[in-house]
């Protein structure tokens, strides 16, 4: 008689552990010891065998909790470092954020873009309307970013920055501005580092180079720049530049909510 492994193997549908990945759940190495601790079910009989198959109309548990399963999509946070283009190719021959997620079964793609020298969160999927939504200007997503430029800044350049900026593609929004003193300078080298000022700015539009440009139009060119936030998801500096996570099914849902998703 056959094993129960050799009978899973054989089923239709995908292994439970990379729909429970792509859910967002845990990492494929977490989600596999969730269901070797028999932390999973599948409508109602707990799962502890590696390669069960499941199909989309399964009913997937995990520590009490459903799994909302949406279908063949992949949502990922990558740690951008400087020096990689935010886009799926470069006719330079740069490398690219999908070459640094080329280990994913899926093809992702990055959600808007963080320039050549920016470090820090980007969204990678494949999720078409997620993505479509986060970067549409109506649905005023707050991104926010931390700044680092040659101090002492002036009071009335934050204020500006908070009033909005005249640039020459129109009027930014107002933006939420905070001096961050005490802060690490960054990787800058040592003449660089002299002297900096470190600001946290979020703003919800999305012009090109747009927090470069504001700080310009003030008077404070940056010297350094890194995302830190992205609506609900902030940077984990657990995962080193150059690096990404699975997103959670709590965290997909919050940014799904967050655009009118359900």
């Amino acid at each position: 008689m056959e094993d129960e492994q050799s009978r899973q193997s054989r089923q239709p549908g995908q292994r439970l552990q990379k729909v429970l990945a792509q859910a967002g759940v845990a990492s494929r190495r977490q989600v596999e010891k969730l269901i070797l601790d028999g932390r999973v079910t599948v409508n109602g009989l707990t799962v502890t065998v590696l390669g069960t198959k499941v199909c989309s109309d399964d009913q997937i548990w995990v520590d009490g909790n459903s799994v909302q399963m949406f279908e063949g999509l992949c949502h990922y946070l990558l740690n951008k470092p400087v020096g990689v283009i935010s886009s799926a190719r470069d006719p330079q021959g740069r490398t690219t954020v999908v070459d640094l997620m080329k280990d994913i079964p899926a093809r992702v793609y990055p959600v808007g873009r963080l320039d050549y020298e920016t470090s820090g969160l980007l969204i990678m999927t494949n999720d078409g309307e997620l993505s479509h939504r986060l970067m549409h200007p109506s649905f005023g997503v707050d991104k926010t970013y931390r700044v680092w430029v040659k101090g002492p800044v002036e009071i009335e350049a934050l204020e500006q920055l908070r009033r909005g900026v005249v640039l020459e593609d129109g009027k930014t929004a107002p933006a939420r501005v905070v001096l961050r003193s005490g802060l690490a300078k960054g990787n800058l080298s040592k003449e660089k580092g002299k002297g900096l000022e470190v600001i946290e700015i979020t703003i919800h539009e999305g012009k090109n180079r747009q927090v470069r440009r504001m700080f310009g139009a003030v008077g404070y060119p940056v010297l350094q720049l890194e995302r830190i936030a992205y609506g609900p998801l902030t940077l984990d500096e657990r995962i080193p530049a150059g690096k990404y996570r699975s997103l959670t099914r709590e965290e997909v849902k919050r940014l799904r909510l967050l655009v009118g998703l359900n």
